[in-house]
């Protein structure tokens, strides 16, 4: 077996411990989405502290998608 070059996250080693035990699909499914759920709220935090800190407004989200930052091929 190849020796792991980092070790596993705490995360993963949960992740492990309940996949050990087996679940359903439907499980499976459930828990995806919970995960999901759960890092979008922090995305949503971080966001949000973000706007509060640099005080952006919905302004500066519109001109910001207005700008153009691609780069010229060469």
């Amino acid at each position: 077996m190849e020796n792991l070059k980092q070790p596993l996250s705490n995360l993963q080693l949960e992740l492990l411990k309940l996949y050990g035990q087996g679940v359903s699909d439907i499980d499976l499914m459930a828990i995806k989405k919970l995960l999901a759920q759960y890092f979008i709220q922090q995305a949503e935090e971080e966001l949000d502290a973000l706007i509060d800190e640099k005080q952006w407004t919905p302004e500066t989200m519109v001109a910001w998608s207005k700008e153009h930052h691609r780069a010229a091929k060469v």
